[in-house]
């Protein structure tokens, strides 16, 4: 399930402590909303060890490029074969990952997933599920780029992540295979 593009970052599951609405009496204008929204966002990037390195400008240029997205459990995030517009970094919850392989690891709060389809272009190589309700950090196709471009270093953690997600693979196939050549 790809999320619809919205501009706004009020959701179904609302939480007046993540994103606070302007005072009934008009007080916040739509310029201090944004500000409230934008750094709520940067707090949750501050808790994901992949921005632990950033700088306050990379975390406000990755807020400025990224939504929150709140979806129940159950709900299938992205699944296999289907086509990637998003990115996301989980805020609060749990997911489980089905690859071809079999289940993976959980991934958790900090954990990110999608970047794949949105690297190479081809289809989604997992699907992703919620087991939790979940809280996420979407930053979806056009802004993925941009937001690579603009902060180098991170482009070398995602690289670092990838990596090891490969290494894990690797070892998973091969241990198959020598479970098979043992029989």
């Amino acid at each position: 399930m790809e999320f619809p593009h919205k501009s706004e970052d009020i959701l179904p599951l609302y939480r007046p402590d993540i994103l606070p609405l302007p005072s009934p009496e008009g007080a916040d204008s739509s310029a201090d909303l944004a500000m409230h929204s934008g750094d709520a966002r940067i707090d949750h990037l501050r808790r994901v060890p992949l921005f632990n390195d950033c700088t306050d400008e990379e975390l406000r240029r990755i807020a400025d490029v990224s939504r929150i997205v709140e979806t129940p459990v159950g709900t299938v995030v992205t699944q296999m074969g289907t086509p990637g517009d998003s990115f996301f970094f989980i805020i609060d919850g749990r997911v489980s990952v089905q690859t071809p392989v079999g289940i993976g690891e959980p991934l958790r709060p900090g954990d990110f997933f999608g970047e794949m389809s949105l690297l190479d272009g081809e289809p989604r190589s997992a699907t992703v599920t919620a087991m939790t309700d979940l809280r996420l950090l979407v930053v979806d196709r056009a802004h993925f780029w941009r937001l690579l471009n603009e902060t180098p270093d991170l482009v070398r953690r995602i690289l670092m992540v990838l990596s090891r997600r490969v290494r894990r693979l690797e070892q998973a196939g091969n241990a198959m295979l020598h479970r098979l050549n043992m029989t």
